[in-house]
């Protein structure tokens, strides 16, 4: 006969002791700067609001309000921008607290950050709908662009990464990699806010995508699921900290594709044109017009030694 477990469920006392002992664990956890200080932290749930309200400005009709006519789709345009002009300076200002930079210094570049961030969304719609086209176009079960905006994880990660990458271009700290974060647990495609990418840009099926800060992404670029664009070890100072900033990511050019569960590391550049097969590992640079395979890198690999 099996031996009763224990209980290990936590009666009255026990409680007031556990929360105790983790609010006191929590004074040991990393701090940019004292909590007295720190002010409040950025509300993910606020951010993930603004940029789904985002989407349905950037494709009216699409999300949200599906009945939109003309001239009340110009007006939910406006109230969305309105909503982001309000809220986000705060989540802005929050985030240069959280890092130490104090939130009255930097109101009024918080409310600059968003007013810039307003600006650039003609320009990042006008991107979306190339990464539409091309999802369309390099998809053979896609039936529309249309379709792949409602249902591709592609597009979804690529949206929040193309707002994400506006905040990290105009420096505004924390929020950006909260966004894209929302992203990845969403798609499991994680693309950091940093990464540079070029017009009509597709990943297909997506899930494993991973995509480092400094990768650059040329013009008409497509990835499969499991495709890796990251980094190798990176240098550390004399002291043995790790040096941070510097490029350590792909370079990939236009017109690339890169099939399923390969990896590139480092900063390395893929030629114009090139075609990078499933399951290669890479750490050197191709020229233009490469076309690599597994058996093919294998053999090259071989000549090197």
């Amino acid at each position: 006969m099996a031996k009763a477990r224990k209980s290990t469920a936590c009666r009255t006392g026990d409680v007031t002791k556990v929360a105790g002992a983790l609010c006191r664990g929590s004074k040991k956890l990393p701090r940019a700067v004292p909590s007295s200080e720190r002010g409040t932290m950025p509300s993910g749930a606020v951010l993930v609001d603004l940029v789904e309200q985002l989407r349905t400005a950037l494709f009216p009709g699409y999300f949200g309000k599906s009945d939109l006519s003309e001239e009340s789709t110009n007006f939910h345009i406006g109230v969305v921008l309105d909503n982001v002009l309000v809220a986000l300076p705060e989540q802005v200002e929050r985030g240069f607290a959280v890092i130490g930079q104090g939130r009255n210094r930097h109101g009024q570049d918080a409310l600059d950050i968003t007013n810039e961030f307003l600006a650039s969304l003609p320009r990042v719609q006008a991107l979306l709908a190339t990464d539409a086209q091309a999802a369309f176009e390099g998809d053979p079960a896609a039936t529309s662009p249309e379709e792949t905006i409602f249902c591709y994880p592609g597009m979804l990660a690529v949206t929040y990464q193309r707002l994400a990458h506006e905040l990290y271009t105009l420096g505004a700290p924390l929020i950006p990699r909260i966004i894209s974060e929302h992203a990845h647990s969403r798609t499991g495609i994680d693309i950091h806010p940093g990464a540079t990418i070029g017009e009509s840009f597709f990943i297909d099926h997506g899930t494993g995508v991973v995509i480092g800060e400094t990768a650059v992404i040329g013009k008409r670029v497509r990835l499969y699921q499991g495709v890796t664009l990251g980094a190798k070890s990176f240098p550390k100072d004399e002291d043995g900290n790790p040096i941070k900033g510097i490029p350590r990511h792909p370079i990939v050019e236009d017109d690339v594709v890169i099939y399923a569960a390969a990896t590139i590391l480092g900063r390395v550049t893929i030629g114009k044109g090139s075609v990078i097969g499933g399951g290669v590992w890479l750490t050197h640079s191709v020229p233009r017009g490469t076309v690599l395979s597994q058996a093919s890198e294998k053999s090259e690999s071989k000549r090197r030694r």
